[in-house]
């Protein structure tokens, strides 16, 4: 809204027709311990989307005493895309980055605002809680590690003028995959501290999945080959070192059970169907571990088992001859 000081912090949350999610995201940056005036609330949406454009302008009117404006992409590009155009118009010294499918607690802009003060010349992470059942499925268990990773844009605090020295999100990573890794290996990388802010705290709800949602996943591997190109060791380091071993040793299995089998190879094509299925099987305990046993549950987890090392290896080669780095 025009006519508002000057806001110290400036809040930039990429979305995409999503309005009920970013609803109730919105209720929650609308209730900060700092002042109204103090920050801004920036909505960026990933391409065209009239609904999300609509409620945002509607809240800004009704809540006129905050600084609430929305930005469009002409284009889906990507969150990482939408994060830079909200922080390259936004107003404030601290940029505090967030989702549109997450909850920020009543101090989290405050506490990212008093780390600052304090050290103007480092970035910041904060806290993130994702609410699971005590047996979770797979999927939720997945989500959850989100609590154990270090610098994730769901929670995190950039000073403006560090964003514009490492020119921001690299916008080749085109969906929610690694381009928070990339901008944490950035400022490792040119040298940049990176503090914790325990009680700068987010909540991440996870939503309902789709049936097999895993095998959609898969296809964001292949940004993995765009970071390892960009962060060779620190990808080594802080990602893993080597590929994922069952993976291709299944697939390697499943082809000599084919081949043995066209060549009427009885006993290779024996052995290779049943190492293919061991190795299947060892996957799927790896998976349900710690997760429920219900039997749709069970079911998905053996028939998406026998999927996913195909995929995440397509997905693999096809990122790497795209980003033109073979992976290790």
């Amino acid at each position: 809204m025009t006519g508002l000081p000057s806001p110290n912090v400036s809040i930039v949350v990429p979305t995409f027709r999503r309005p009920s999610l970013l609803e109730k995201c919105m209720k929650t940056l609308l209730k900060q311990a700092l002042s109204p005036e103090d920050y801004e609330i920036i909505i960026v949406s990933d391409g065209p989307d009239w609904q999300t454009r609509l409620f945002v302008q509607r809240l800004a009117l009704q809540h006129s005493g905050f600084n609430i404006r929305i930005l469009e992409l002409e284009r889906r590009k990507g969150p990482a895309a939408a994060r830079n155009l909200g922080w390259r118009s936004a107003s404030g010294e601290l940029i505090l980055f967030t989702d549109d499918d997450c909850l920020v607690d009543y101090y989290w802009a405050q506490q990212f605002w008093r780390a600052y003060i304090d050290d103007p010349q480092s970035v910041f992470s904060g806290r993130v809680i994702v609410p699971v059942a005590e047996t979770p499925t797979d999927y939720e268990k997945s989500i959850s590690n989100l609590e154990k990773a270090f610098f994730v844009t769901a929670n995190c605090a950039c000073p403006k003028n560090i964003l514009a020295t490492t020119g921001g999100f690299d916008e080749d990573f085109g969906s929610a995959w690694r381009e928070d890794s990339d901008l944490y290996f950035t400022f490792v990388g040119q040298g940049y501290s990176i503090s914790h802010v325990e009680k700068a705290v987010v909540i991440h709800p996870v939503r309902k999945a789709s049936w097999g949602v895993s095998l959609k996943l898969e296809k964001k591997n292949q940004y993995d080959a765009l970071l390892y190109r960009k962060h060779p060791l620190l990808f080594k380091k802080y990602i893993r070192q080597q590929p994922e071993g069952i993976y291709y040793a299944a697939i390697v299995s499943f082809f000599v059970f084919m081949i043995c089998l066209l060549l009427h190879y009885v006993l290779p094509a024996v052995a290779g169907a049943l190492c293919w299925i061991f190795l299947t099987l060892r996957f799927v305990f790896k998976r349900l571990a710690g997760t429920k046993h219900t039997a749709d549950h069970i079911t998905e987890m053996i028939l998406t088992s026998f999927l996913i090392p195909f995929l995440s290896v397509f997905w693999t080669l096809y990122g790497s001859f795209r980003y033109r780095k073979m992976l290790f």
